[in-house]
């Protein structure tokens, strides 16, 4: 997706929460360079989720649990966009209002972690409990 110059596409539900807090940067390269701190500190601003440009994903939050759902909710996103896409179809596209609701809604409510992350990491006591070493 991120090679895709018409990034996220307002087709699913979980786009609508992406694109409610979406940036992009373009790709400069390797990011190595001190002189694209800024530029990436710039275009990431307060949104949660950023798409790097011929390159990949990139999300924050104020906990790791916010920033794992949040990155769960863009990888879903895409791989919902790329399987549409995939189809050959035309797409059908939730309308600009819908998405401009769930912007708001997610200002106020956020990816709050705090439900589910506790049951993500009972589940991962269960699977391999040696992750906390």
């Amino acid at each position: 997706m991120s090679a895709q110059k018409a990034g996220v596409l307002p087709i699913s539900q979980q786009s609508t929460f992406v694109l409610s807090s979406l940036a992009y940067h373009d790709y400069e390269g390797v990011a190595v360079r001190e002189d694209e701190k800024p530029r990436l500190q710039a275009d990431l601003g307060n949104a949660t989720f950023l798409m790097l440009r011929n390159h990949g994903l990139l999300t924050v939050g104020k906990t790791v649990a916010d920033a794992f759902l949040a990155m769960y909710a863009f990888e879903t996103t895409c791989q919902i966009q790329i399987g549409a896409q995939s189809g050959g179809a035309e797409l059908a596209s939730i309308d600009a209002r819908v998405v401009e609701g769930i912007g708001h809604a997610m200002k106020v409510q956020g990816l709050d972690g705090s439900f589910i992350w506790p049951a993500l990491l009972r589940r991962l006591d269960r699977i391999d409990p040696t992750y906390k070493n």
